[in-house]
């Protein structure tokens, strides 16, 4: 089901970037037409579909509420030079220089006193603001710490009746991750050490994914869709699988055994590469599917301005089919999005469960 989906899916996104490109090859014909009767002004206010979708994906210093509105967010620099400045995003809207500082494309740079960018720069400086994805970052932090302290505490006013409310909510899926995901892959012995993680990392992926369904605040923002943070989960996942792996584990990725030496030559490089490659597939896997989800249905609704910038009745026409198919993709992203969250804890489950694996193949053999 999972491939089924992925497949959709990459198809879709590989059908909306072959219309954008066919529009967008269109656009140098069109203008040198019209060259003689639009003004420079008119064409820098037509629609631009890559920029749109690119602001929309990635980070930012503010969080998008509605139309031209935006909640500014605060901006943390510590710089060789001036030390540590704190200030609001306003600031530096429009291109505005503020105490040394501007915003360019999304990054903010050191620039002189005419507000030119200081080349070389001679000046380091650290960014630490409260981003976009930090801001959703922290909101879904609150609201699953919200979800199971109430749940607790539910418990313990009424132990040993039926779930109630956040409890019957929760109960299902932890009871999921636990019997289908962690002791399946890692054992009934050893399962409850690595639980919490499972958990967490579960929870995490699923809420930000649904919160990134989300058009308004707090949703909105791409957080899993942000490789810097599943990066961030991937290396957990090596370094617990690291730290926990077991004599018979380090046997096989560095001499496995029965193997010839000739073999090995080839075969352990191969296994130490792997060792290293498999949290490159989380990190990638949950990346690539969540991005393309936010691509594919911000393609569709750029339709509606392109097709309406040629004519306005086709606008409306194709309007119909977009919205429509952007509701389709709305309902599928919610299975994704549970689904993302289930395959990364599996496969996070399965690398520590064949870390821990004691060896016994041999034994039953003889």
């Amino acid at each position: 089901m999972t491939n089924k989906i992925n497949i959709y899916k990459h198809f879709l996104l590989i059908l909306s970037l072959f219309v954008s490109f066919m529009v967008s090859a269109q656009e140098p014909a069109a203008s040198s037409e019209q060259k003689e009767n639009t003004s420079a002004e008119h064409k820098s206010e037509k629609f631009n579909a890559g920029e749109l979708i690119i602001d929309h994906i990635i980070d930012s210093h503010e969080w998008h509420v509605a139309g031209h509105i935006a909640m500014p967010l605060p901006i943390i620099l510590y710089s060789s030079d001036k030390g540590l400045s704190v200030f609001s995003s306003t600031r530096l809207e429009g291109g505005e220089v503020y105490n040394g500082y501007k915003l360019i494309k999304n990054d903010i740079v050191a620039v002189s006193a005419d507000g030119t960018t200081d080349e070389p720069a001679t000046e380091k400086l650290w960014d630490i603001s409260i981003t976009k994805n930090v801001a959703s970052m922290f909101v879904s932090i609150i609201l699953m710490l919200w979800m199971f302290i109430s749940a607790a505490k539910a418990y313990k006013r009424n132990p040993g009746k039926a779930p109630k409310g956040m409890q019957s909510l929760l109960e299902p899926l932890i009871i999921f991750v636990r019997d289908d995901i962690a002791k399946s892959a890692i054992g009934e012995k050893k399962y409850k050490k690595y639980l919490p993680f499972l958990l967490t990392v579960f929870f995490f992926i699923w809420i930000n994914n649904l919160m990134g369904l989300v058009p308004f605040l707090p949703g909105g923002a791409n957080l899993t869709g942000n490789i810097a943070v599943g990066m961030t989960l991937a290396i957990i996942v090596f370094l617990i699988t690291t730290f926990s792996a077991n004599w018979n584990y380090w046997r096989h990725i560095i001499a496995m055994p029965g193997v010839p030496i000739g073999v090995l030559v080839i075969l352990t490089p191969i296994e130490i590469f792997g060792m290293f490659l498999k949290p490159m597939v989380l990190m990638i896997r949950l990346f690539a599917n969540m991005l393309a989800g936010h691509i594919i249905a911000l393609s569709f609704f750029c339709l509606i301005f392109i097709f309406a910038e040629m004519n306005t009745g086709l606008g409306y026409g194709v309007a119909v089919f977009s919205v429509a198919f952007t509701i389709f993709m709305g309902m599928l992203e919610l299975l994704v999005a549970f689904l993302q969250a289930y395959v990364f804890t599996l496969l996070a489950a399965m690398y520590f469960g064949a870390a821990i694996e004691e060896h016994h193949h041999e034994e039953a053999h003889h």
